[in-house]
């Protein structure tokens, strides 16, 4: 595949991702170590939202902290153009002792604002998160959606070009994932790109355009959004079904 002149532009191509440590199990089948990722490709311009579709442990973390810089391909190369901003953990970037006020301001900086940046942008960020009160209270005593809403609104503010979202869609309630979804279509319209993991496959349809099905580490499907739901849903299907047969085959042998 071929980069054009596209103005923000990520993709893939073939990436390996090799983590140096495997389980006790695979280190002794495979020797030390594991393809995480195995060949994956792909590529986004202005305006697609991509989402990740694959059981835990598929590679779909993996693939998103790729894309961000966090782990280097073992092979094959990432192609990003734009400023990327990410939320992999609710809860990176901030301390839990410090008020939710002081949390803005550290996560922020770990983003790339400085001080008087993260002043301009302190009231969207209060008035989106619905803190209220509690925004001067410690962040230990934050619920999960609190602290979740918190840490998508201070993202979402920066003006990123790429924005990358892992499995953040669970812990929010119906009215603020709502309010982040049309934020999130908001962003991706302004020529942003969005890539999202998230096991809510309903949401994902509400949201995502394509989306790229992960199976141990290999895409096994990259294409139209619906079309990659039933592709997954009837894989699924499929080793369910392979599953409950070698376990009846099992019983039997255990039998004789």
């Amino acid at each position: 595949m071929s980069a054009s002149n596209d103005f923000p532009y990520l993709a893939a191509k073939d990436v390996v991702v090799r983590y140096p440590i495997a389980s006790i199990f695979q280190q002794g089948r495979d020797g030390a170590g594991y393809d995480a990722l195995k060949g994956v490709s792909f590529e986004l311009k202005p305006g697609a939202r991509l989402g990740l579709i694959g059981r835990n442990g598929s590679g779909k973390s993996t693939l998103l902290r790729t894309l961000a810089g966090v782990f280097p391909p073992s092979s094959g190369e990432v192609v990003v153009r734009g400023e990327r901003a990410s939320v992999f953990s609710k809860t990176s970037g901030f301390v839990p002792n410090a008020t939710g006020y002081e949390n803005i301001f550290l996560r922020g900086t770990m983003l790339g604002l400085n001080f008087k940046q993260i002043e301009a942008k302190l009231d969207e960020i209060i008035a989106f998160s619905e803190l209220g009160d509690w925004i001067h209270q410690p962040l230990y005593r934050y619920s999960s959606g609190m602290t979740l809403r918190l840490a998508f609104s201070i993202t979402t503010c920066v003006e990123a070009d790429i924005l990358l979202l892992d499995e953040w869609l669970g812990a929010g309630d119906v009215d603020f994932v709502e309010k982040a979804r049309l934020r999130m279509l908001e962003l991706v319209e302004n020529a942003g790109i969005l890539v999202l993991a998230t096991h809510n496959l309903n949401l994902m349809r509400g949201i995502c355009d394509q989306a790229l099905v992960l199976n141990e580490g290999v895409a096994t499907y990259y294409d139209d959004i619906n079309e990659a739901v039933r592709f997954y849903n009837k894989d699924r299907k499929s080793q369910i079904e392979a599953a409950r047969t070698n376990l009846a085959q099992a019983e039997t042998l255990n039998t004789l």
